[in-house]
């Protein structure tokens, strides 16, 4: 019967994960409203019974990969470059919310006030997964939009750790004792977890870079050296282990030429996984009558958190920069918790329950229900808000280029010159050299990754161009963007049929690969470069019309037409524009020789 429980919280948390897709919110939501579904409000889950003495290890450990994850992504020279606003929300800022929540909590709740102080810090976090997914909707202008997201990435890390070490505090002041040994305690907590993380962080950056490892178990190693410095660094210094495997995050993502990539992920698929089933499992353990218990005052924590925390927290950490007060206005609505707030919360609301302390079991409740209210909240509101504050981008107007080889430089260096918003995508480090040196923005690495969409303008995205050689890569793009974007704004190269027809290509990439013709492959372009062809853009004119320019220029290959100032109209199999007098026609011709 376990057995048969636990294949069921898989099924429906990949349900709750396609439904969070196909409607493009926040996946917290619907794997918080499954969890309320099948525990409190049918009774048919019951994760106490049916894990046992498991459960909290469980927990524990699945929080401890969770927070590591969201640690590798922190790199510290990126911090220089954020500006003052992201800096001052995940210092100063920061400590206003906590100030603020762990207040309304123990004067507002009457709630113990330790766990007040652990409900201010944990509700300081919000997180990437819950942001990204709602700005791409919203598309507010580009400063708001970089600050919410730089927020998300850089306070996932550090408030989680903040959290950690208000709730060792805590944990050690109740023991007793006076507070130079409280103090001195969470000193040894501290040294212990820290010491811990930069030791296995170390470890593992010499078993990796001096191939001591095989790249086969790189994935595996990785993991099992957090878990191992999880259960080491609880076992030595108590409670020490969630500091030590963030720590450990922070050292590894830092590490200078170290090669991450198949490591981050996996540890993203990793999270998914635990996320997905963790949030259905700790939902389910929810127990409404203590919310309805504590009457209308929780509706005020709500509204605390809306209404004062986040606007004190904008307002202190905007204090002397020139950002519009519309911009300023925009940022205090929007801060969704997510999902380290919920998962911490419940790592430390079980640690809580069993030292005895009280008000313990109202902690996960009240997390949760902020997390519900703030998602459900500003999905609704926050784009209409945006438009009241004339705070929303206008049309998107970038170009994605996926690939940044010789001919999808090629193409973006003709595009921008046109005055086309382009921004190229490759996960090899030499292309994204060459396009960065030929002032072509470059993401390094793969676009549809958890990480791309943190660090790509995908608000700002109008079409997508799939120009890598590699064809998986190609269909990987086509298929993500063409469920963001539309599929008639996403293009790719064709492959050839064989490939097609032998890889069993979705109905999807074969449609959309009609690029600039029947009969245009990325060899053919590749090959026209190679040999001297260069792209140029010819504008047409009543004595030079679109005859006399095929004309003057045999074998050239047209790939946009376009107005000047104007989106440009791509070439395709099924679609070939007759270019106008006054129109741009960009083609790509042959070398005078191959003429």
């Amino acid at each position: 019967m376990t057995a048969l429980f636990l294949a069921g919280v898989a099924l429906v948390s990949v349900l709750a994960q396609w439904l969070a897709w196909a409607l493009r919110v926040p996946a917290i939501l619907f794997l918080l409203l499954t969890g309320l579904a099948l525990g409190p409000i049918s009774g048919i889950l019951d994760p106490d019974a049916l894990l046992g003495d498991l459960l909290f290890p469980l927990v524990s450990l699945s929080v401890a990969v969770i927070l590591f994850e969201g640690a590798l992504t922190l790199h510290l020279a990126e911090l220089k470059g954020i500006g003052k606003v992201v800096r001052n929300l995940c210092s100063t800022g920061m400590l206003a919310s906590f100030a603020v929540i762990a207040s309304a909590g123990y004067f507002l709740l009457g709630l113990d006030g330790r766990v007040a102080l652990i409900l201010g810090a944990v509700l300081v976090v919000t997180g990437p997964t819950v942001i990204a997914p709602m700005l791409n909707v919203i598309r507010p202008v580009k400063e708001v939009d970089k600050i919410l997201r730089w927020e998300g990435i850089v306070i996932d890390p550090i408030g989680a750790l903040f959290a950690v070490l208000i709730f060792e505090a805590i944990m050690l002041g109740s023991k007793g004792g006076l507070l130079g040994h409280t103090l001195l305690a969470l000193l040894n907590t501290v040294v212990v977890g820290g010491a811990i993380g930069v030791a296995a962080g170390w470890l593992t950056t010499q078993l990796i870079r001096r191939d001591w490892l095989p790249i086969s178990l790189h994935k595996f190693g990785v993991l099992a050296m957090v878990l191992a410095s999880f259960a080491l660094s609880n076992w030595l210094g108590h409670e020490s282990g969630l500091l030590a495997v963030t720590v450990f995050g922070i050292w590894l993502g830092n590490q200078e030429g170290l090669d991450l990539e198949e490591v981050l992920t996996f540890k993203e698929d990793l999270a998914v996984i635990l996320i997905s089933s963790l949030f259905i499992l700790l939902a389910a353990r929810l127990e409404l009558s203590q919310l309805w218990a504590m009457g209308p005052m929780v509706l005020v924590l709500l509204l605390v958190v809306q209404f004062v925390a986040r606007p004190l927290c904008i307002m202190v950490s905007t204090w002397g920069t020139d950002l519009p007060w519309r911009s300023r206005a925009l940022l205090s609505w929007i801060a969704p918790r997510g999902i380290v707030a919920a998962a911490v919360s419940s790592t430390f609301a079980l640690s809580l329950t069993e030292a005895g302390i009280p008000d313990a079991d109202k902690l996960v409740p009240l997390v949760f229900a902020v997390i519900i209210a703030t998602v459900v909240l500003q999905s609704l509101t926050a784009t209409p808000l945006a438009e009241l504050l004339d705070q929303r981008q206008k049309a998107p107007d970038t170009w994605l280029i996926i690939g940044a080889n010789s001919v999808a430089r090629a193409i973006g260096k003709a595009l921008a010159e046109q005055g086309v918003s382009v921004h190229l995508t490759d996960p090899a480090w030499e292309h994204c050299k060459l396009a960065r040196m030929s002032n072509l923005p470059c993401y390094f690495g793969t676009p549809q990754s958890e990480h791309a969409e943190l660090h790509l303008p995908l608000t700002s995205l109008s079409t997508v161009l799939a120009l890598s050689p590699d064809r998986h890569n190609n269909a990987l793009g086509v298929l993500h963007f063409a469920h963001l974007l539309g599929e008639e704004k996403v293009y790719s190269l064709r492959s050839s049929e064989q490939h097609g027809k032998a890889n069993k290509e979705s109905a999807t990439f074969r449609a959309r690969q009609n690029l600039f013709g029947a009969d245009i492959t990325f060899a053919r372009l590749g090959g026209m470069l190679a040999r001297g062809g260069q792209i140029r853009a010819t504008r047409l004119s009543e004595t030079f019309d679109w005859a006399s320019y095929q004309e003057a220029n045999p074998g050239a290959q047209p790939l946009f037409v376009m107005q000047p100032g104007k989106t440009p109209r791509i070439v395709t199999a099924t679609e070939v524009p007759a270019p106008q007098p006054g129109e741009v026609v960009i083609a790509l011709q042959p070398a005078r020789s191959e003429e």
